[in-house]
Order: C-alpha cells, then structure tokens, then sequence
C-alpha cells in the first residue's frame, strides 16, 4: 500500500471519531467540522465540507448526531448537529479502541507523540 493510499485509510477510518468529538464540545454545521478538523490537526487532516456529509447522514441514520435546520437573516439555511446519548457513547468505546491501536503501535513501532 503506497502511502498516500495508507492516509486515505487512516482518515476514512478516524473520520466519525472526529466529527463525534467535535460534536461534544457543541453543536456544529458541515463547514465548522471541516474548518475545525483542518486547523486542530494542524492542516495534517483535511476534508473537503461534501466528503463528510455521507459520514454526517450515516452517524444521524444510527442515531448518533441529530441534525436540525437554522435559518439566520442573512445566512442560508444550514443543517446544524448535535451529539445524542447514544453518540456519546459511541464517542467513550471509539475513544478507547483508538487509544488501545496507538499504544499497541507505539510498543512496536516505537512511535512517540509529541
């Protein structure tokens, strides 16, 4: 697997994590969670906004996120998603997996973060 090929995986596989924890700070719109993502991870990550839609539409189909309309004077209308119960717990076990991979990784890759 060439490498950019390895990066597509990695953030095909990490994409409901973080749209899950950005969601439980607040709710947010498509474009925040893609602004966010970019520039926590420093631009290492990026998501053009219409890449995580799919995602966004799967997580409220199994009831994760719940989505709602907003309307503002001046604005379009936008589709604003908040984290359920049920996505909070999805969040803790992802949480966990994620940090169980990295620290397995780490042990035989010898990786540190900083």
């Amino acid at each position: 697997m060439g490498m950019d090929a390895l990066a597509r995986e990695l953030k095909r596989g990490s994409t409901e994590l973080l749209i899950l924890s950005l969601l439980e700070e607040r709710e947010r719109h498509g474009y925040d969670l893609a602004r966010l993502i970019g520039d926590r991870s420093r631009g290492v990550i990026s998501f053009h906004v219409a890449s995580l839609y799919p995602t966004l539409y799967r997580l409220e189909e199994k009831q994760l996120i719940e989505g709602r309309w907003v309307e503002k004077a001046g604005q379009r209308r936008r589709r604003y998603y908040r984290l359920t119960a049920a996505g909070r717990k999805t969040l803790k076990s992802q949480r966990t997996t994620w940090q169980n991979f990295f620290e397995g990784l780490n042990r035989v890759a010898r990786i540190t973060t900083a």
